[in-house]
């Protein structure tokens, strides 16, 4: 049996390309853990991002027709009730009249002076002929009540139409902002179904260093102005928020922390955003309008350095976006389609203002 050869040694070329690849493949696997995401992962971030918040735009104008429609739904059960009493009152007169004119016909067949001469007892005539007088006068004022009744159901049946007619024009551009909404989710639910579950994880993790970065940015400025505020005069003292009323609100919207958002719903197993400002203004007996737009006119203007918890924080150039503040510089809120109610720092996004209702 012949002896096995021994392996020479590599040498020192060879070991140096080894070392080299070596290096190079443990700043790859380096790199890859902690990259921010590719520039085709960050354009479809952007467009998800884009698509989701096209869709809020469209999920509170979704709300606004909504509640104009309720409105509208409202007022034409009152007037159809209303029409409907007047015609009651309509057919009442009608029949009244119908009475009265026959009556007359009945009397009213003979000439009076030829009756008043063949009458066996005139002075039983004279009095039936003023009561037949009285008759005459109350068959006019049933004539004008009844022209009266009619130029009033008249009114209301054209109050009703105009009505049912603004309720259907509502109606349809309540259907088209729901078909808007469903297709910018499909849009950014197709292009999320394109990655795979590691670039939807780099997106996430991307998400959430956005969110710690924007956390840690507030918390320097919030420690910025408490030593500017320990100098006199450079603050004016913050009005007082609403006591047991703005703790009855926050109380609310810890509770709701982790339900799904929810397209244009107002609990309570999901909410959109000012589904759920709203729904913790009730748990504090304070009715909001429903539209973020709305609620944002719904109190008084708090200026960023003095808000309170409890205070409506809103975002972005149209307010379609608000939240509910909670101290430190954060808020919770309910984000967009797929997520759930969060606290977030309300400098993650744009700010516009506050307001305490």
């Amino acid at each position: 049996m012949g002896k096995r050869r021994k392996p020479s040694p590599p040498s020192r070329a060879r070991l140096a390309a080894l070392s080299t690849a070596m290096a190079g493949g443990a700043v790859l696997a380096s790199g890859t853990a902690h990259a921010e995401p590719t520039p085709a992962l960050a354009s479809v971030k952007e467009q998800v991002d884009r698509l989701n918040e096209e869709a809020e735009q469209s999920t509170e104008r979704y709300n606004g027709f909504q509640a104009k429609q309720q409105k509208l739904q409202g007022e034409a059960n009152r007037i159809q009730e209303k029409v409907a009493r007047g015609q009651e009152a309509m057919n009442e007169l009608r029949t009244r009249l119908g009475v009265v004119a026959a009556d007359q016909y009945r009397n009213n067949g003979m000439d009076p002076g030829v009756r008043l001469m063949l009458d066996s007892d005139p002075a039983a005539y004279l009095e039936r002929a003023s009561v037949q007088n009285h008759v005459a006068g109350s068959q006019a004022n049933l004539l004008k009540q009844a022209q009266d009744e009619q130029r009033r159901l008249d009114q209301d049946r054209a109050e009703a139409a105009a009505t049912l007619a603004e309720l259907d024009t509502v109606g349809a551009s309540l259907g088209a902002q729901r078909n808007q909404i469903q297709t910018k989710l499909a849009q950014a639910q197709a292009l999320l179904n394109k990655l795979s579950a590691a670039e939807r994880a780099k997106i996430n993790a991307q998400e959430s260093a956005d969110k710690a970065k924007a956390a840690a940015q507030q918390a320097a400025a919030a420690d910025r102005a408490s030593r500017s505020a320990e100098r006199p005069g450079t603050n004016a003292p913050a009005p007082p928020a609403a006591g047991g009323r703005a703790a009855a609100i926050v109380q609310f919207a810890y509770a709701q922390l982790g339900k799904p958002y929810g397209w244009s719903m107002t609990g309570p197993g999901s909410f959109d955003c000012s589904g759920l400002t709203g729904a913790a203004y009730r748990a504090a007996d304070i009715k909001l309008p429903r539209m973020s737009q709305d609620q944002w006119n719904a109190g008084t203007r708090i200026a960023r350095g003095d808000l309170q918890p409890g205070d409506l924080v809103f975002f972005y150039n149209d307010l379609h976006h608000v939240g509910i503040y909670i101290g430190d510089g954060k808020m919770i809120h309910a984000p967009r389609t797929g997520k759930n109610i969060e606290v977030l720092p309300i400098g993650v996004m744009p700010y516009m203002g506050a307001v305490r209702p």
